[in-house]
């Protein structure tokens, strides 16, 4: 097989661009569905895991998010931080490869965006998970996190007679109130998401009016997460997330080893 034939679009695969669209015009209106096309489709718990998606289309948004966040967000988000005296927590050498590539991928996405096209699962599963993640990475909270993702994927092995329908799937009445809350839900979990990352930062004497720009490169991050969630499944927002991570822990790790003069300075 060779590279061509690796990077050549599936037929059906939307473009770049028809997605980028996509994705405006679903951040404007955001629901439930459907699902872009893809070269692997299907509605169940197993095609949700999987990325849907050729890898280098997820590679290709994270090269979009990486160039938006550094010439646009990032420096905004700079500027507070330094108007405000907040500094970074990130030990550049002893960088998270595990938390940036694993945990985070994992744990907030489940946090944040597994429920959008699960809502009934809003009542337990993200309380569940948002515990989980405040605790931090450790072997604790990832036995907790192993038993919430089986407890999640339970409809895959239970027998349908013996499915606790009512923990995964809402009733109608239910589901057309979450229907008409869909924009405040989806919403809600970008500004969640971004609102964690505060945590990355050692807050001084900062003023509260410029908190929201020292996350806004998490937030546009969280949108497109989001979309990705509900477009191509969690498998394809975890898989997109811990690429988004990885870009800028391989160029940190790139000039401390070529480079350790720079990163002194």
């Amino acid at each position: 097989m060779t590279v061509l034939t690796l990077l050549r679009r599936p037929a059906g695969l939307p473009t770049m661009g028809e997605e980028i669209v996509d994705f405006l015009k679903f951040i404007v209106h955001p629901r439930p569905g459907p699902r872009l096309a893809a070269h692997r489709t299907g509605q169940g718990l197993r095609a949700d895991f999987r990325l849907n998606a050729p890898w280098w289309r997820l590679l290709h948004w994270a090269v979009l998010l990486w160039m938006v966040n550094i010439f646009v967000f990032a420096p905004l988000a700079l500027s507070a931080a330094q108007a405000s005296g907040a500094v970074h927590r990130l030990d550049i050498h002893n960088l998270p490869w595990l938390t940036a590539l694993v945990w985070a991928p994992i744990v907030e996405e489940l946090t944040f965006r597994y429920a959008l096209r699960r809502p009934a699962m809003i009542w337990w599963f993200v309380p569940l998970m948002a515990a989980i993640l405040m605790q931090g990475a450790g072997a604790t909270s990832v036995l907790l996190a192993a038993v919430a993702l089986l407890l999640a994927l339970a409809p895959l092995w239970y027998p349908a007679q013996y499915r606790w329908h009512n923990g995964w799937t809402a009733a109608w009445r239910w589901r057309r109130r979450m229907h008409r809350a869909y924009p405040v839900l989806f919403h809600a979990a970008a500004l969640a998401f971004a609102a964690v990352h505060l945590y990355n930062y050692q807050l001084n004497a900062l003023n509260v009016v410029l908190l929201p720009l020292l996350v806004l490169p998490q937030w546009v991050t969280g949108l497109v997460l989001g979309w990705m969630r509900v477009k191509r499944g969690i498998g394809a927002s975890m898989a997109l997330h811990a690429i988004f991570n990885g870009g800028p822990l391989l160029l940190i790790g790139l000039v401390l080893h070529f480079l350790p003069e720079v990163a002194a300075y």
